[in-house]
């Protein structure tokens, strides 16, 4: 199978894409501000350069004009000398707007009109404006020095910010959509009947989302093998439980049939035991279908626990006490639950039917109601022979009968019942067992405040 993980996928096309987009309107965005920014302070210093010269023309035009006493005979040179240095065209008048003096290229520009950036500065000899000086510096003659820089470094983090963009793509790429692609063809595998297909053991390790992704993939696929596997035993534990009393029914009809033996009491007998132990494996089979969809089926009441537990406890007491079992209840008033009683009668009635069939005579069981931590709770406890403590977590599936299997009584389906009831009614049950003084099944179900 080809590496997927090494192509770019729709993810990776789209988060480069993303970088990309985001790195280009920066860039944009930047060079418009830099280049605004560039511009509006080249101006400003341009502007303030050009008063200055202004001002200094005008003083030296106010000192030719305070030696000679007026302008006609005020030597201006100097001031052509200076403005022509700087680029500039100048053109002087008097306070009426008669033109003193126009230097070259200047002749017949009004001072609107004299070219691009003139500024202008009155000439003042003796706190009085004897005229103004007007300088023109003509059109702009391309970019400046500076502004050349400027688009060099422009450029120059434009591509640096684009590398830079396309690395951080890849490694996020490689960091969020490779791990994607990876667990997406373990999930492709694992779909495909590979029921070893596992996340890779980089991704299952890695910190946050995707990490606590790629382990609930293993967990998910991990119990749907358990499932399997559950569902597997299952079916060969139903075939052997029928398949006994089968056979028996069947040995016992042919013998009937071929007259080998007498129809007489003991043999059908014995066959009508043979149709009762089917139909009762049947008839805990369709309970336990029942139990597993009682979340769709229940029919919850607010009722008072007590009641519930009390009415179990009395269908069962006439079975326990024909097997020498004592049974004691210690039911709290007003522990109100909202609940279906059919079901909670059923679930306390197979704990008790559980009671019956493993402990001896002599022994005693405890029934218990009472509210604790907000939450109405039922104890059946008894003192029988207990349960392994190693085998307490299987106690609640399915046709699990303990250690000694097929020759303990029952089928094994009662206790897988009563957890199905519980978890149906939004509760838990929970078993206690040291292994040798006794057992306690605890349930817990929401405690309805009146």
């Amino acid at each position: 199978m080809a590496d997927n993980s090494r192509r770019v996928g729709p993810l990776g096309a789209r988060l480069l894409a993303a970088f990309m987009i985001v790195a280009l309107s920066s860039i944009v965005v930047l060079t418009m501000a830099a280049l605004i920014g560039t511009s509006q302070g080249i101006t400003a210093g341009q502007d303030a350069q050009r008063q200055e010269l202004a001002v200094a023309v005008a003083e030296e035009a106010a000192q030719s004009y305070a030696t000679a006493g007026d302008w006609s005979s005020a030597d201006l040179n100097s001031i052509v000398l200076m403005a022509s240095s700087a680029g500039a065209q100048v053109v002087v008048r008097e306070p009426s707007g008669e033109v003193v003096l126009a230097s070259q290229g200047s002749v017949g520009q009004n001072i609107a009109g004299m070219g691009r950036g003139g500024v202008v500065a009155d000439v003042v000899v003796n706190g009085a404006v004897v005229g103004s000086v007007r300088l023109g510096f003509g059109a702009a003659q391309g970019p400046s020095t500076i502004q050349t820089v400027a688009w060099t470094w422009i450029l120059i983090a434009a591509a640096a910010a684009i590398v830079t963009a396309l690395l951080v793509a890849w490694f996020v790429y490689r960091s969020i959509a490779r791990p994607l692609v990876r667990l997406s063809d373990s999930a492709r595998l694992f779909a495909a009947g590979n029921r070893s297909a596992r996340a890779a053991a980089d991704d299952a390790d890695a910190p946050g989302e995707l990490g606590d992704l790629a382990r609930a993939f293993d967990e998910t696929a991990d119990a749907v093998v358990r499932s399997e596997q559950a569902r597997r035993q299952m079916s060969a534990d139903v075939a052997h439980e029928l398949r006994t009393p089968l056979a028996a029914l069947q040995a016992g009809l042919e013998e009937l049939r071929d007259g080998l033996v007498a129809p007489d009491h003991e043999r059908l007998s014995s066959l009508h035991q043979q149709s009762v132990r089917l139909g009762r494996v049947v008839g805990d089979l369709a309970d336990l279908s029942s139990a597993e969809t009682a979340a769709l089926t229940l029919h919850c009441i607010p009722l008072n626990l007590a009641d519930v537990v009390r009415a179990a406890v009395d269908a069962a007491r006439p079975t326990l006490d024909s097997e020498g079992i004592a049974v004691s209840a210690h039911l709290s008033a007003d522990v109100i639950v909202d609940a279906d009683p059919d079901r909670l009668h059923q679930a306390v009635g197979n704990l008790l039917g559980n009671a019956a069939h493993y402990c001896h005579s002599g022994d005693h069981v405890d029934v218990s109601v009472l509210a604790s931590d907000g939450s109405a709770v039922i104890v059946v406890a008894d003192s029988g022979p207990g349960i392994d403590p190693e085998s307490l977590p299987r106690v609640f599936d399915r046709l699990w009968r303990g250690q000694s299997g097929h020759e303990t009584a029952g089928t094994g389906i009662g206790l897988a019942i009563v957890r199905e009831l519980v978890v149906a009614h939004g509760g838990t049950v929970h078993v206690a067992s040291d292994g040798h003084s006794g057992t306690a099944f605890t349930v817990k179900l929401p405690l309805l405040h009146r």
